[in-house]
């Protein structure tokens, strides 16, 4: 199916859901923000965030068989932006309760079966007194008594995250906050596609399907991510936050005063898209999304393969490296990458017959087999891996200040999933002294010649 196909089935999926539920809205009885033991919701009730952001409430699939507790945007229903029973569906709407039980968890009754569980926050600590309420975040909190967090659901995020929302690993308990596609527009039981963040080197968020990977944004670089520069064109609408402790390593993004509703979507094909409401047009519009391209397919270029997706052949070798088969790359098939076309010296652990290969603008490679140190100069980098034999390449951590950047990522290994991008990162790749003084005597050539 073409985008243009797919963006069309969308949008008349979209249109379809959107009205059904807004005919559900329209009869509906709104409630308050906040759910005690003495009262519930169910049938056509919702909570309703304390400034019309958000609703909670059940909400029709499948042409009305299927029936699921879930969170939306007021202003655009069929935007769903968490569901509780993704994979236990009712029936009908009238058999649905949403309650607090007397050991203080929220749960799903189904009148239909004897009021069974059909879904329950499961919260650690029993509160008799606690309380639910939706916030204009959109987060469903329960509290105890005195205000203490027992369970929220932006802890267990569905297939979308929005403002305040959180991506990543609890590092103390192994807790993750990640995402999982729906299995289609009319099912949102989790399906193969999941988004997480990937600790091992310098953390960066992977799409994965079935445990193989699609997609990688690349490392965070004090900005955003190396492999999303787009992100930079979103000031004053979005400010990001990139937590990276003993404890946490998380991403999140908060919406600026005034800005539009938002949201970031993991779609059922493994597209993630960030999409922004715009009221005019009564429509969401897509500001980004990945992968984008062909370029942006994990791996498509191999080991020490570099990726353009404006060449007519997008894949070619790092300088200083050769196809390790010419035969395959000659089929258009250069997932076995690449090999130095010259070993590497690293003499007397000073690395004196050895240098680097400056490559511009790219999305920094696979971190895994990388170590991070926040605290050294670039220039101190350098110095580091040619003192290392194992050392294959660094780059800057941090781009923030200009002037190169700051902190260090050194590569021990192979350089996996590298590509060309507008607005993108230096990567300084190992090669013999004798490469080296052929690679800066091309950037000059380069450079004169562009002066003419």
């Amino acid at each position: 199916v073409s985008a243009f196909s797919w963006e069309i089935m969308s949008h008349r999926r979209l249109f379809l859901a959107t009205l059904s539920v807004l005919l559900l809205a329209a009869s509906g009885v709104a409630a308050n923000n906040t759910l005690t033991r003495r009262s519930a919701i169910g049938g056509d009730q919702r909570l309703v965030s304390p400034g019309d952001i958000f609703q909670l409430g059940l909400f029709p699939l499948a042409n009305g068989t299927k029936w699921y507790l879930g969170i939306w945007f007021t202003v655009s229903p069929a935007a769903v932006i968490w569901v509780a029973n993704r994979d236990r569906p009712l029936n009908a709407s009238s058999s649905g309760t949403v309650t607090l039980s007397g050991a203080g968890d929220l749960v799903l009754l189904d009148a239909a079966s004897n009021n069974e569980t059909v879904w329950s926050s499961n919260s650690s600590a029993a509160a008799p007194s606690a309380v639910a309420q939706l916030d204009d975040n959109g987060n469903l909190v329960l509290a105890d008594a005195a205000g203490a967090v027992l369970w929220q659901s932006f802890d267990h995020p569905t297939n979308t995250y929005v403002s305040e929302m959180r991506i990543g690993k609890d590092v103390g308990t192994g807790a993750e906050w990640s995402l999982s596609s729906w299995r289609h527009a009319y099912d949102p039981s989790a399906s193969d596609f999941r988004y997480v963040m990937d600790t091992r080197g310098s953390p960066e968020l992977h799409i994965w399907r079935k445990g193989r990977k699609t997609y990688r944004t690349g490392p965070w670089n004090g900005l955003r991510f190396s492999g999303i520069p787009e992100m930079a064109t979103y000031k004053g609408m979005f400010e990001f936050q990139f937590t990276d402790t003993a404890d946490e390593v998380s991403y999140m993004y908060h919406a600026c005063d005034g800005s539009p509703p938002s949201r970031v979507v993991l779609h059922e094909s493994g597209v993630i898209k960030r999409m922004v409401w715009d009221s005019a047009a009564l429509r969401w519009r897509s500001f980004w999304s990945g992968p984008r391209d062909e370029c942006d397919r994990y791996g498509v270029c191999g080991a020490f393969g570099v990726c353009n997706e404006v060449d007519a052949v997008v894949c070619s070798c790092v300088w200083g490296f050769l196809p390790r088969s010419p035969v395959e790359w000659g089929m258009r098939n250069a997932s076995g990458g690449c090999a130095r076309s010259t070993p590497l010296q690293c003499g007397g652990g000073a690395g004196d017959e050895d240098g680097f290969h400056a490559l511009r603008g790219v999305k920094l490679p696979e971190t895994h087999g990388s170590s991070v140190d926040a605290g050294a100069s670039l220039e101190e980098c350098g110095r580091r891996c040619l003192a290392n034999c194992s050392c294959t390449a660094y780059a800057a951590s941090d781009i923030r200040g200009g002037g190169g950047g700051s902190g260090c990522i050194l590569w021990f290994g192979e350089l996996v999933d590298t590509r060309f991008i507008d607005g993108g990162q230096d990567l300084f790749v190992r090669l013999t002294l004798r490469l080296h003084l052929q690679s800066q005597s091309r950037l000059r050539s380069l450079s004169q010649s562009s002066l003419y």
